[in-house]
């Protein structure tokens, strides 16, 4: 199977180097366009905690000035992977959103019409699964397309230990 867009969705883990590796090589391979895609997991819950002490208003343009800050750091961060990923010969774009990240990734694959996501695995097991969810677990079984899943390091040692 040849694969044209590759959408990799990409975190700030020590693994999401190892994500960006193998988007590299299968894009390479398949002379395939790269998207880089990360959400930012932002739910509102812990909300309620901050306007007891300053008002809603404050809290909510604080949360937006917060937001606002955190978008334009992943945007400069995936700016940098997609320099790199120019400097390899790839055509690459990138972007990012403020949301569920499996929900959101689903949503850019779909609407990019991407034939391949790229994503890492942490290696939660057990109560942390059910606790933390899985991004990984999710998109592979919702995703619109194929799906290579990176496995992290703590499935790494947790298998050789």
């Amino acid at each position: 199977m040849t694969y044209r867009k590759i959408l990799a969705a990409l975190d700030q883990s020590p693994q999401g180097e190892a994500v960006f590796q193998q988007a590299i090589a299968q894009a390479k391979a398949h002379q395939a366009q790269l998207h880089f895609f990360h959400a930012i997991l932002f739910d509102g819950r812990n909300m309620d905690s901050y306007s007891g002490i300053y008002g809603v208003m404050s809290v909510s343009s604080s949360i937006e000035e917060h937001l606002e800050s955190q978008l334009q750091e992943t945007e400069n961060w995936l700016q940098d992977y997609a320099q790199r990923a120019q400097e390899e010969g790839l055509s690459v774009e990138y972007s990012c959103k403020i949301g569920e990240p499996s929900s959101w990734i689903r949503e850019m694959a779909k609407t990019w019409e991407a034939d391949l996501i790229i994503l890492g695995r942490r290696g939660r097991r057990g109560l942390a699964e059910v606790f933390l969810g899985s991004v990984s677990n999710h998109v592979l079984h919702y995703a619109p397309c194929s799906v290579l899943v990176v496995q992290g390091k703590e499935v790494e040692s947790y298998e050789n230990g």
